[in-house]
């Protein structure tokens, strides 16, 4: 195991140089006066659109990315391959509700991602519950043959949603295989979204072999609010189709490129995921993680920057069903022998930018805190202990001790669009996206500068 935590217990107080904060001075002055990411944004959401793993959009996305990239003439402009899930939504989804007495409402619903279809028209009584556990306390047999709906909302205390939607989020991924294990029929879920609108949100789940597949579908919220107004006074069923399909796993890439360093073989990853899912462009989620990345290492190549350790860009593929793209990552980079010494991800959306969460020990925190005081006057505030980001999660299995973090940008709004039709370019501020692009080329600048010759032994 490599011995990061002792660098960073033996690393001296930081001394910044008036050079540091002049240089960033020019990050932001080029992003926001000659900024390329909301051009590129636009064109990956206007000319390529919804892009899940698998699809004609996706490989068009590859290609995309690629073609960008080697545009600025950056090094080593590649793709890594890689196998990955293909799931398929098929023709749109229909749901209604209906009582005995006839009363009729049509539904807006999404599959979730990896749900098997329906076969057909699915109907069957509806049963309300607020959670896994609530489900699993109900007599034996309450729930055979039924239509579980879980009905767990945001809970609005959370200053920040990321937390809410956590708190509520194995409704999504585990409720219809827990449902299933009980006999149910099907699941429909209240979308993870903290307003009230007519957009369902879908979302990835999954299944475990041996075990029943039934259907899952999210309502939007509006619907869910109906549907659990109906039953408190009534009988309710459900009506339902979805076309859903699991296909074999196809070939896919991750795009990648770099500003090769002193010490070629050290490497700082940074990069969002160039997939989404199959509804609206994938504008927020993860389009402005896309245009964070490929803009942080334009600016770092604009400018002149010579780094120490390789700066390398990632655009995975992959996020949002399986995660093939950051798990094959990992492997790839240890079996040639690199050195991870630190991961940046953005995949939290296109707005105000507020700091970086860390991933990592105490001391990590404390390290990142010292060398973001440079960034307080960019606006750039918040450095805690939290995550990092999905697609370079798996780097912390492969390289112990790495220095991980995510950038932390305002969420007051992203659950109004994740996972919906509704995520799409005109939702994205231009100056908002320009600053985080900004950010992270700044941290990426930091870290290197700072991170000690031992980070890497």
């Amino acid at each position: 195991m490599r011995k990061y935590t002792l660098l960073f217990l033996l690393m001296p107080a930081l001394s910044f140089a008036q050079s540091d904060t002049l240089f960033i001075r020019k990050i932001y002055d080029e992003a926001l006066v000659n900024g390329h990411s909301y051009r590129n944004l636009r064109s990956l959401c206007k000319d390529i659109g919804a892009r899940l793993t698998g699809s004609a959009e996706a490989e068009m996305a590859i290609r995309w990315g690629e073609a960008l990239l080697r545009s600025y003439s950056l090094d080593n402009v590649q793709l890594q391959e890689f196998k990955a899930p293909h799931w398929e939504r098929g023709n749109t989804e229909s749901g209604w509700i209906s009582t005995e007495k006839g009363r009729l409402h049509q539904l807006r619903l999404l599959a979730l991602g990896g749900s098997v279809g329906t076969e057909g028209l699915l109907e069957g009584d509806v049963i309300e519950v607020m959670g896994i556990d609530e489900m699993q306390a109900l007599p034996p047999g309450t729930v055979k043959g039924k239509v579980v709906f879980f009905n767990r909302g945001f809970d609005q205390s959370y200053i920040r949603t990321f937390g809410a939607y956590g708190a509520c989020g194995d409704q999504r991924r585990s409720g219809a295989l827990e449902a299933g294990k009980l006999g149910a029929k099907a699941v429909i879920i209240r979308s993870l979204a903290q307003n009230h609108d007519h957009f369902p949100h879908t979302g990835g789940m999954h299944y475990e072999d041996g075990q029943p597949r039934i259907p899952a579908a999210a309502l939007s919220t509006n619907d869910a609010d109906t549907l659990a107004l109906w039953l408190q006074s009534t009988k309710v069923k459900l009506s339902m189709e979805l076309d859903c399909r699991e296909l074999p796993d196809v070939m896919t890439h991750n795009v990648m490129a770099e500003i090769v360093g002193q010490d070629p073989k050290s490497v700082i990853t940074f990069g969002g995921h160039l997939d989404s899912w199959d509804v609206g462009e994938g504008a927020h989620d993860d389009g402005a993680g896309i245009a964070h990345s490929i803009e942080a290492i334009r600016l770092l190549k604009a400018l002149g920057y010579k780094p120490r350790y390789t700066l390398r860009c990632v655009l995975f593929m992959n996020e949002e069903n399986g995660n093939n793209g950051g798990q094959s990552y990992a492997k790839w980079t240890k079996a040639r022998g690199e050195r991870q010494v630190a991961a940046i991800e953005s995949d939290r959306g296109g707005f105000l930018p507020e700091g970086f969460d860390v991933e990592g020990t105490d001391e990590q925190v404390k390290w990142v805190k010292d060398l973001a005081k440079v960034l307080y006057d960019f606006r750039l505030s918040r450095f805690e202990k939290g995550g990092s980001g999905v697609d370079i999660s798996p780097l912390k299995d492969e390289f112990p001790g790495i220095l991980m973090l995510g950038m932390d940008i305002n969420s007051q709004e992203y659950f109004d669009h994740h996972h919906t039709h509704h995520d799409v370019f005109e939702q994205v501020n231009k100056r908002e996206l320009e600053l985080g692009s900004a950010a992270m080329a700044s941290m990426i600048y930091l870290i290197d500068r700072y991170l000690g010759e031992g980070a890497a032994d």
